[in-house]
């Protein structure tokens, strides 16, 4: 693989930061910092230019992320990670959708720093333990533990039911299309009992500040928006990996992304707070591996897609043995 490792390797650098951060913003920021941390040595004297890259990347992060811990405990309202444009394309992956779903990176966020980075680095990328070690500055052992821990807790909150393209795109439609009329009776048929909406407004514009709960409170909530406004628009569009919605109220954008089981709206993600809305012109550029990596195949015209005969299930159970 030739040319300038920051260009060949700029997708998988990217979406280990934004992992890392839930925020493209700063997950561009820490780029531009390993660019010029890059451009400040003798590249041809590094062995391997990636890993070093992701190692430069994840220290970064990390010391991003200890100071945006901080800001974040008093942030007004819940806080949601900044949406992505993505392609259906990623979706393929399925590994890689999961890992950058508003639900997941919503559960990355009650990890600390270091339980993050090392559940990210192993779970998502599948680094050795070494590595790991190596890019955070802790020895082996304790990367293992950190790594059991990270994965129990994420274990413990992580959406429990994996759902099918197919099916995402079908909730989605149907939510939009009562969301655009205002039917409670249509949101009654598409929200699960114990539904949850959560809103992200950063106090830059109205949201609730806490998550609701419930049918009886969400549906007509979700109803009341739309007499409340002159104007509702809702199209389904691709963010983090999964079919969702863009939303304007009066002109004024937000995003929706939805965690389905059963067929049914489980929890409801709408960030509307404008400063997490300024990167959705083109889709992301997101990777878990440069090139053709271990668990793919040649898919039409070369493209590579996910080795279907390799589960992430099982995948997984190799891996921590």
């Amino acid at each position: 693989m030739t040319g300038d490792p920051l260009v060949v390797h700029r997708g998988l650098l990217f979406t280990v930061a934004y992992e890392m951060l839930g925020s493209a913003a700063d997950a561009e920021d820490v780029l531009q910092e390993t660019w010029l941390r890059w451009a400040d040595i003798d590249g041809s004297q590094v062995r391997e230019a990636r890993a070093y890259l992701v190692r430069a990347v994840t220290r970064q992060s990390l010391n991003r992320l200890r100071t945006l811990s901080r800001s974040r405990e008093d942030y007004a309202g819940p806080w949601l990670p900044e949406p992505l444009l993505t392609s259906p394309d990623v979706a393929e992956d399925v590994e890689l959708a999961e890992s950058v779903s508003t639900a997941m990176l919503t559960v990355l966020e009650t990890l600390g720093p270091a339980e993050r980075a090392v559940f990210v680095l192993r779970e998502v990328f599948d680094m050795p333990y070494g590595e790991i070690a190596e890019a955070i500055g802790k020895s082996p052992a304790a990367v293992r533990q950190i790594a059991r821990r990270a994965r129990e807790h994420v274990a413990a909150r992580r959406p429990r039911v994996r759902v099918g393209r197919s099916e995402q795109q079908a909730v989605v439609e149907r939510f939009l299309t009562a969301l655009r009329t205002g039917q409670i009776q249509d949101l009654l048929e598409i929200l699960a009992p114990g539904v949850v909406l959560v809103t992200g407004g950063g106090g830059v514009v109205a949201a609730a500040l806490a998550p609701v709960h419930g049918i009886d409170e969400v549906a007509p909530l979700l109803a009341r928006a739309r007499t409340v406004v002159d104007s509702l628009e809702a199209t389904a569009v691709w963010l983090n990996g999964a079919p969702a919605g863009r939303v304007a109220f009066d002109g004024e954008p937000a995003e929706i992304s939805l965690e389905v089981e059963n067929g049914k709206v489980a929890r409801i993600y709408v960030v509307r707070n404008p400063h997490k809305l300024s990167r959705l012109d083109e889709p992301a550029e997101l990777a878990r591996w440069s090139g053709r990596r271990p668990g793919t195949v040649r898919g039409p015209g070369g493209a590579h897609r996910p080795d279907r005969t390799r589960h992430p299930a099982t995948r997984a159970v190799h891996r921590h043995l």
